[in-house]
């Protein structure tokens, strides 16, 4: 059985960073474990290939929620990056911290640490911004963050007819104020996806006292003897069980659906659900698994007028030898890209002083993300509740570590989640029919014109929403007094030395934004904590 100081479960966004830092003074040995392979298919690093990987059972752990009852007992497809880099290796590619507010409330909760103040220094640690600098701003960071060069008349009437609704125009949703209309910044570099593993993994590989073990499933963490000192990790590879030792810690990172499983699989969790599957309790957290919440993606699909979107482009052969072209060529167009462009931040519920409601906006339609383009020159608006108030969980189905966890997201719970819902469905009705976007529509193909009242829009909810993939909150942090709180402020596990969770878990609240750049924060900032504690010997 080797033994490293650190063990960190999970290569994802956090996982490649803590791997990556923690093994750069040489101080440190560190043993990274993946479950899913390396990520060398080529459509993890063409923008546009989670189209492609969002549907790959090789680097998607494909998971779906139990049925619903807010969503007419629907199972909801929630897809979960399986390789290295995790989530990052497939997502949408936006660069968005989400509002200081966030952070301030965190703060506020307790979470000594954890204002905008103290995370900002990490998140420009982090970045390497092709164009914005200043305070707020890095430029030298591994995780890229570039800019969309091209132009699209799509897009362009998006913003225009946001202004017309009084948003302001922005090109810069990290700035001192999220709300406005403009253009995301993307996580590329060169027209290739800057996954956490291309930024900081890749060249980290090289070092003698970083180990990568792909293909390695970790099945439960190992404790010393009686104690509650966690020591170690079991994992499974190739169908054989090992493990390996941590002589510091054991850091998971498995996200926000698996590291409550692995955590409830270890005995540490509610006792009940322990005992219902016949797991000894470790300790006892009633908090592991609960608090569960996500952005529910509500999407708003047109058909142009013109023949000028890339469901267009993707029907002709030309039009795809176009952009292939152009990718090839010169690394830009739509390949470049992905598939959301065009973004938007606003409110609609009167009580909210920032925004409350997010836009994705896309040059292309399906009837799924990721699913074939329709036959016709449509577009899709997407918009989502920044801050949702319905809560979910995540539990242990069985005792075997091979089974996937029981999720269920219990969407629209919340009176507030639905009177949002219906408000941010009327508001994109409003923007795709008015002003420049409203002169390129040529009819509305869903929700449909035959939906108008509050409950139908509500029922269309219901029948057609899914997530946006942004899963939080399952293990939170918290202070001394919160019955509820897994992790302290320092993402230590409550009861067990040795033991942190540092991922999107740990989010006492959702971030008001896509959750990529919030967790790479995250990860560089443990690693600061991680270091100190080394330091003082504890």
């Amino acid at each position: 059985m080797e033994t490293f100081d650190y063990v960190v479960v999970g290569a994802g966004s956090a996982g490649c960073v803590l791997a990556a830092r923690l093994s750069e003074n040489g101080r440190f040995t560190v043993c990274l474990l993946e479950a899913g392979p390396e990520d060398r298919s080529f459509w993890i690093h063409l923008p546009i290939g989670y189209g492609k990987t969002m549907w790959d059972p090789q680097l998607n752990w494909m998971f779906e929620t139990e049925p619903d009852p807010g969503m007419h007992d629907r199972r909801i497809f929630w897809p979960r990056g399986k390789c290295l880099g995790g989530s990052s290796s497939i997502n949408g590619l936006i660069y968005i911290r989400g509002q200081q507010q966030d952070y301030e409330h965190w703060a506020a909760l307790g979470n000594t640490g954890w204002s905008w103040d103290e995370v900002l220094p990490y998140f420009r640690r982090a970045e390497g911004n092709d164009r914005l600098s200043g305070p707020l701003h890095g430029q030298d960071g591994p995780l890229k963050a570039s800019s969309i060069a091209s132009k699209h008349p799509l897009v362009e009437a998006f913003i225009g007819s946001a202004r017309g609704l009084g948003v302001p125009q922005t090109d810069d949703f990290n700035g001192a104020s999220q709300e406005g209309v403009g253009y995301y910044q993307l996580s590329t570099h060169n027209g290739m996806r800057c996954s956490a593993a291309r930024a900081y993994l890749r060249p980290a590989r090289k070092r003698p006292n970083l180990r990568v073990i792909t293909g390695a499933r970790a099945t439960r963490v190992l404790f010393a003897g009686d104690s509650n000192k966690a020591s170690g990790v079991e994992f499974e590879r190739l169908g054989r069980r090992s493990s390996v030792q941590a002589a510091r810690e054991v850091i998971v990172c498995a996200g926000a659906l698996q590291s409550p499983q692995l955590l409830q699989l270890s005995g540490i969790g509610p006792a009940a659900l322990l005992a219902e599957h016949g797991i000894a309790v470790r300790h006892d957290l009633p908090g592991v698994g609960e608090n569960l919440q996500d952005h529910l993606q509500l999407r708003l699909i047109l058909e142009a007028n013109r023949p000028i979107t890339t469901n267009d482009q993707m029907r002709s052969l030309w039009g795809r030898a176009a952009m292939g072209l152009d990718w090839l060529l010169f690394r830009r167009g739509p390949l470049a890209i992905g598939i959301n462009q065009g973004g938007l931040f606003t409110r609609v519920n009167p009580a909210s002083t920032t925004p409350d409601i997010q836009f994705h906006f896309s040059t292309l339609s399906a009837d799924l993300a990721g699913g074939t383009v329709h036959p016709f020159s449509g577009f899709t608006m997407s918009v989502c509740q920044l801050r949702p108030q319905s809560r979910g969980h995540v539990r242990i189905r069985s005792a075997n570590p091979l089974d996937a966890p029981a999720m269920q997201p219990l969407y629209l719970s919340h009176p507030e989640d639905r009177a949002t819902a219906i408000a941010a469905l009327r508001y994109a009705r409003k923007l795709a029919h008015s002003g420049p976007l409203g002169a390129l529509v040529l009819r509305e193909h869903r929700p449909g014109p035959e939906v108008q009242t509050d409950d139908e829009i509500l029922d269309f909810c219901r029948r057609y929403g899914a997530t946006i993939f942004h899963p939080s909150g399952t293990c939170k942090m918290g202070p001394d007094g919160d019955p509820m709180a897994v992790t302290n402020p320092r993402l230590q596990v409550r009861g067990v030395a040795g033991l942190r969770v540092v991922d999107c878990s740990v989010m006492p609240t959702l971030v008001s934004g896509n959750t990529n750049w919030p967790v790479v924060m995250m990860a560089e900032k443990a690693v600061d904590w991680i270091q100190a504690d080394a330091a003082s010997g504890l």
